[in-house]
């Protein structure tokens, strides 16, 4: 992959290689305990894996990004050693797994059984399959399922197996094949559909037993339909399949956090609220050894040098096409009001040079800012890079431009798109400041491993209309549930969902969905 770098990533800027500092000889060593507290991430990964089948696995953290401010629990850590065990009991290849799968190929849904399965299925763009897949994953951890994936030819290869000893990944020969035409909002396995069907009764029929069951139940948790589960007499009935597929595109872990059922184990797992999706996705997620090959290799070429990184995500969608010099206008006042880009009239006079290291006058070094813009649109970068190259005299501080790809449109059934799309989550995950655009899922991912509470660039009212203010500073690294539930079981009727718990209040880019607070 490395051969093909120039390929997939065009070299956007003429900026200087990276230069790494000497090591500072008065600065006594890491400790071998230190370091393998960073490789594993405070004992959030196992260390049963090798090092060569996933170089992203146990890359240094702190090679990458700055110390996460969240520390797993122990209890959380705790549980993930159980689920693994629990995997490689019952995961692929198993007798167990066998055994189940046989059942569902004869129809039936057998009472009492040892191991049962949530298999998650994806819909739309990469950042929406992995909020939904952490949220799934966190799902399988409370009701002690064993999560599996159905991963179509655009997502195989993107991520390494997070299992140690077992595979993720739904086998050949699998009872379900057609999972687009057979899991659909009319499909009659939707556990939605069951209920209004009366087929399930609401989960209150105490006749309803396992053995009375389909084979296996379908949970849709679409957009429009993330309220159809969430009750806890629907987690009982749910409880009772040993197969559940469960189709996706946002991120519904919040919902788990309003249910009295979890609540006590989850602030067990997550004492620090607004960690939960940090701590999942940097346990689960960890990019494949070819897209790992293009984060290094452009981190090392373009990012590694700079003193201070900014990450700049820019998302405009189909459905409010705001115009470019709005869009761009927005991302000035953003930076002029809280700070953010460097600032050229205020700088002085320093030449630039092919070295990352720039020196003023004096011989001191100077500030060096690498400025990564991630967009399926070269517009912003040629601005903002033009804006600063017109200014190099005036710039004492260097500044770098940089975009790794831009491929103008969303292709969600591309695996090459889809790989450029996960090497630049995990390059704006880098950096130290990050803006990104409301309602992006891709952003949410980014800010979310790196542990990082965002600037956020507000919606317009209409694509003419400027966003006012042009951005705020988010008050949580967590993402945001779009589509929360109207309704939380328990609650009185009308009540507002972003009240009901001191660690829930609403989004700051989508006021009827919900995001987790310390």
């Amino acid at each position: 992959c490395g051969r093909n770098f120039e390929a997939l990533y065009r070299a956007v800027d003429a900026a200087p290689s990276p230069v790494h500092a000497a090591p500072d000889r008065d600065k006594p060593a890491p400790s071998p305990r230190r370091d393998q507290d960073d490789r594993l991430l405070g004992g959030l990964l196992s260390p049963a894996f090798d090092d060569y089948s996933c170089r992203s696995r146990y890359a240094s953290p702190s090679l990458y990004r700055r110390p996460s401010p969240f520390r797993p629990s122990s209890h959380l850590v705790a549980r993930l050693r159980r689920y693994e065990a629990r995997h490689r009991r019952c995961g692929p290849g198993s007798p167990l797994f066998g055994e189940a799968v046989e059942h569902l190929r004869s129809g039936r849904n057998a009472a009492r059984s040892e191991c049962q399965y949530t298999v998650w299925t994806p819909f739309n763009g990469l950042g929406n399959r992995m909020l939904a897949l952490a949220s799934t994953f966190l799902h399988a951890l409370l009701t002690d399922r064993v999560l599996l994936v159905h991963a179509p030819h655009e997502f195989d290869g993107l991520f390494c197996e997070p299992f140690p000893g077992s595979s993720w990944t739904l086998p050949a020969g699998f009872p379900i094949a057609d999972f687009d035409g057979t899991f659909t909002m009319l499909s009659p396995t939707s556990y939605k559909n069951m209920k209004k069907a009366g087929t399930i009764n609401g989960g209150e029929n105490p006749n309803v037993t396992a053995e009375t069951l389909p084979a296996y139940v379908f949970l849709d948790l679409i957009q429009s339909y993330t309220g159809a589960a969430f009750c806890e007499a629907d987690q009982r009935v749910l409880a009772k399949f040993n197969w559940m597929v469960v189709k996706s595109d946002v991120y519904f872990a919040t919902a788990f956090f309003l249910m009295p059922v979890y609540r006590r184990e989850l602030a067990r797992l997550f004492p620090e609220k607004e960690a939960a999706f940090h701590h999942l996705a940097r346990y689960l997620f960890h990019p494949s050894n070819d897209v790992w090959a293009i984060v290094r290799e452009f981190h090392e070429a373009y990012l590694a040098g700079a003193d201070e990184r900014i990450g700049l995500q820019v998302r405009v969608f189909p459905e409010l096409p705001v115009p470019f010099e709005t869009m761009y206008g927005q991302i000035m006042r953003c930076s002029e009001q809280e700070g953010l880009l460097p600032k050229v009239a205020e700088r002085n006079a320093a030449a630039a040079r092919n070295t990352s290291a720039v020196s003023s006058p004096d011989g001191r070094k100077t500030k060096l800012t690498s400025i990564l813009v991630t967009s399926l649109s070269p517009e912003y970068y040629e601005r903002i890079r033009g804006v600063y190259q017109a200014n190099r005299a005036e710039t004492g501080g260097y500044v770098a431009v940089h975009q790794p790809s831009h491929d103008g449109v969303q292709h969600t059934e591309a695996r090459g798109h889809n790989q450029r799309a996960l090497a630049e989550i995990y390059l704006l995950s880098f950096c130290d400041r990050i803006v990104t655009t409301a309602v992006s899922t891709f952003g949410y991912v980014a800010h979310g491993l790196a542990g990082v509470r965002p600037w956020v660039l507000l919606r317009s009212p209409s694509p003419g209309t400027p966003a006012e203010p042009a951005c705020v500073r988010s008050l949580s690294v967590e993402p945001c549930m779009q589509a929360a539930p109207r309704q939380m079981c328990g609650a009185a009727k009308g009540s507002d969902i972003g009240t009901l718990a001191p660690y829930v209040r609403h989004c700051e880019d989508v006021h009827g969905g919900v995001k987790l607070f310390s």
